[in-house]
């Protein structure tokens, strides 16, 4: 199945699956951390998040604040560094994953190698790069399986939801919730 760019419920829900959400504002991993909500998104996305300090949203709300901001910035960024190759729903995803998680599918090897026609070596660039000391590996290879072998990991829908403890404004400990109908609803409202 061609997607070229496409949001569908399996891309939207496989990203998600990889990244977690969290329903109201709360302090990143950065050093300093910074404010984020939501699927990791910043006051720098041009969508205010100091907005759902204490206050939380719903997953429906995060889901269209999501979509949006693939449609606006990184989807049309996947797209060009494919420079106008089609891709499959399962190829988009993968590779929208890896540019939502590093900011790098406009300077990664990967692309390239895959562009030319050297698959094995796309792949292995893929599997064995962006690992932030490892801790990226099992997301690195579950983008690989499923941009090159068209292997979906999150087809349950089911999502890591992080609650925000106070005062420290640390993400606690998930529930999972299958976010599959929140995102139809998100999809539909656009």
């Amino acid at each position: 199945m061609t997607i070229n760019g496409n949001i569908t419920v399996r891309v939207a829900c496989e990203l998600a699956g990889a990244e977690g959400l969290v329903l109201e504002w709360y302090l990143d991993s950065a050093t300093p951390p910074v404010g984020t909500w939501g699927i990791g998104v910043t006051n720098a996305s041009g969508h205010l998040v100091d907005r759902y300090k204490d206050k939380p949203a719903t997953i429906e709300r995060v889901m269209q604040v999501f979509i949006w901001l693939v449609r606006v910035k990184y989807g049309p960024e996947v797209l060009a560094a494919f420079k106008g190759r089609t891709l499959t729903e399962a190829q988009f995803a993968a590779a929208l994953s890896f540019h939502y998680n590093t900011g790098a599918i406009g300077g990664t090897a990967w692309v390239p190698l895959f562009l030319a026609g050297k698959v094995a070596e796309a792949r292995k660039f893929l599997e064995t790069h962006y690992l932030n000391g490892g801790d990226l590996k099992e997301r690195r290879m579950d983008e690989a399986a499923l941009f090159f072998d068209g292997k979906w990991k999150h087809l349950d829908g089911l999502v890591n939801v992080y609650p925000v403890r106070k005062p420290s404004y640390l993400p606690g400990k998930p529930t999972r919730v299958d976010i599959r109908a929140d995102v139809a609803r998100a999809l539909a409202a656009q």
